[in-house]
């Protein structure tokens, strides 16, 4: 099923289509919930530790992933806006070639690197071999975590956000069940935790390629298309590579804080990571929403439609705030219930450390979640150095700072720094988003969801 998102009410045509989206990456964060919810609960806090730990060096794989969406996803949003469905599947056959010359790269520098990269972050030596297991077998997976993030690129780009959801829906559940027989039932360690969550994403990866081509078939059938396109990887490059840099130095910044962090000993690395995955749970999705918003911004760029964009933003803007109560009401007075699901000892240091960190950045859901709804809609809209200079402020200021403030505070110190990076890339990412484009852009007048352009409507030049 496709959306055209330029027609509707803005409000409920992002209700509707960005939902799914957040469903989705709740299901999507139950893998990494679900592997140190079993680690710790049936191996140990070790475990837990182990896991959490390798976590910080996957984020930049993760990273890699997502730049390669949100690059893909951008650009077919647009040229699906635009109506130029011979481009569009350009676009896609440009990306996934792309994408697997980056894997393959990534894999090949990885495997031997990854015993490095864990002493880079000084992981205590009774969690090393457990930390290098899981990674390992973790970047054996990066195929399937690729081309699972280019497939619901494109759904989402095609105003179909159900389809991802309910193939997440599916294979998180099943994770679940797959860790506990792996570790509770045949006795394995933490490569259980690992194997399960390779074979449960690769089985969706492969029904979403399937589903995409499938999809893909039934637009501009007997025109050919060519397979590789450079001025189309260049467009894509445009978003996905500052994209990338974003999400990798995010976690180049995670992995600096993971060895601060780590030299608290192993009840602090375990509360952290236990309470890190609640918290990546909220900002994922709210980063998720903020990735619907590029898919609406870029399609409405498409037809040309600047003044649906301010809409668009109060619309977003509404929806995250909405999300946000129930978000900081559970952490930070139920934290300490969720936590409890992380570690076997309801009354020990873990905990204590968990919920340190959930009250001191639950307050800021409300701050972080309108930050990332104005990102949405520079990238989509392909300002990529305003959005790259609000996050780099965000990142510099919460690594520098928690370096500095756990010498003089403890954890308490670090968990602090992120407030403050939040808070100033909000203020600079509501400066970039009132001077965009669409400032002097009429509101258009609301149309019901059963409207649609024409056929021969004239495009206007997209905004890069």
């Amino acid at each position: 099923m496709t959306k055209d998102l330029t027609v509707g009410r803005p409000e409920p045509v992002l209700w509707q289509f960005c939902l799914p989206l957040f469903g989705s990456i709740i299901f999507q964060q139950l893998y990494n919930i679900a592997d140190s919810l079993v680690a710790g609960k049936f191996i140990g806090e070790n475990a837990l530790a182990a896991v959490g730990n390798s976590y910080e060096v996957t984020l930049i794989f993760i990273a890699f992933a997502f730049g390669c969406n949100i690059g893909c996803s951008v650009v077919v949003s647009r040229l699906f806006g635009a109506k130029q469905y011979n481009q569009m599947k350009s676009a896609v056959s440009t990306a996934a070639i792309a994408s697997a010359i980056l894997c393959a790269a990534l894999m090949a520098i990885a495997l031997p690197a990854s015993p490095f990269l864990l002493r880079l972050i000084q992981t205590p030596q009774e969690i090393l071999a457990d930390s290098e297991l899981y990674l390992d077998i973790y970047v054996l997976g990066l195929p399937f975590l690729f081309f699972y993030n280019i497939s619901t690129g494109i759904f989402s780009a095609l105003g179909d956000s159900r389809t991802p959801f309910i193939f997440l829906a599916i294979s998180s559940t099943s994770n679940i069940a797959v860790d506990i027989l792996f570790v509770a039932g045949f006795g394995m360690g933490v490569d259980g935790v690992a194997w399960a969550t390779f074979l449960c994403q690769g089985v969706s990866c492969v029904l979403a390629v399937l589903v995409v081509l499938r999809r893909l078939s039934g637009f501009a059938k007997g025109e050919k298309c060519a397979r590789f396109s450079w001025p189309l990887l260049r467009e894509i490059a445009t978003i996905a590579i500052p994209s990338t840099l974003q999400q990798s130095f995010i976690s180049v910044g995670n992995i600096i804080i993971q060895g601060v962090i780590n030299g608290f000993g192993p009840s602090v690395i375990a509360g952290y990571s236990a309470a890190v995955k609640l918290n990546n749970l909220v900002i994922t999705s709210f980063t998720t929403l903020g990735n619907g918003i590029s898919n609406y911004t870029a399609q409405n760029i498409g037809a040309g439609k600047l003044g649906r964009i301010k809409q668009g933003y109060r619309a977003g803007v509404k929806m995250v705030w909405t999300l946000s109560l129930p978000l900081f009401a559970a952490y930070f007075f139920a934290g300490r219930y969720l936590l409890y699901l992380f570690a076997s000892d309801p009354n020990g240091a873990v905990i204590e450390v968990g919920m340190q960190f959930l009250r001191i950045l639950a307050p800021f859901y409300f701050v972080i979640s309108v930050k990332l709804v104005a990102d949405g809609i520079l990238r989509g809209a392909g300002l990529m150095n305003r959005f790259m200079i609000a996050t780099f402020t965000d990142l510099i200021l919460r690594v520098v700072l928690a370096v500095i403030l756990a010498q003089v505070f403890g954890p308490v110190g670090i968990w602090s720094a992120w407030p403050i990076g939040w808070s100033s890339a909000f203020v600079l990412t509501q400066i970039f988003y009132r001077a965009g484009p669409w400032k002097d852009a009429a509101v258009e007048p609301e149309t019901t969801q059963s409207e649609s352009r024409p056929e021969h409507e004239v495009q206007k030049e997209p905004v890069v």
